[in-house]
């Protein structure tokens, strides 16, 4: 048997290879920055003008768990940004149900009816709402 000296220098050949270790670095570097500098936002995403106050109390991360009912200056009642027709206290009941904390964070316009917003808080109460936030924002 002979060894032929081509099939050596064709092992030894050096073939390009990409290594996708320092890409995978940088994507989970990337991926870290992006989830601590994102925050996590708390909003309807209902348009609605919040009353303005110079004393400003945040909530805990429990209380983030809670159940966002909105109501706009023209009367709609949101829950969770969904809007919300005849079906308020069965969609309440549902969301309150869901909601760990069971708290209402209620987003009110500040062109909207207190009698609304009074009725909207009876409502909650009656279907197990233990705590209620009223969001604003600063002046």
């Amino acid at each position: 048997m002979a060894f032929n000296n081509q099939d050596y220098e064709q092992q030894d050949e050096v073939r390009p290879d990409i290594n996708l270790t320092p890409f995978i670095d940088v994507i989970l570097v990337l991926l870290i920055i992006f989830m601590v500098t994102s925050s996590i936002s708390n909003d309807s995403g209902i348009n609605v003008d919040l009353p303005s106050t110079s004393q400003q109390n945040k909530i805990s991360n429990t209380e983030n768990e809670g159940v966002i009912v909105t109501l706009d200056k023209t009367g709609n009642v949101y829950i969770q940004g969904t809007k919300v027709k005849n079906n308020l206290k069965e969609l309440l009941s549902i969301e309150i149900g869901k909601s760990k904390s069971k708290t209402i964070i209620f987003e009110g316009d500040k062109k909207a009816t207190l009698g609304q917003t009074i009725s909207i808080i009876d409502i909650a109460k009656q279907v197990g709402a233990k705590q209620f936030a009223i969001a604003t924002q600063d002046k």
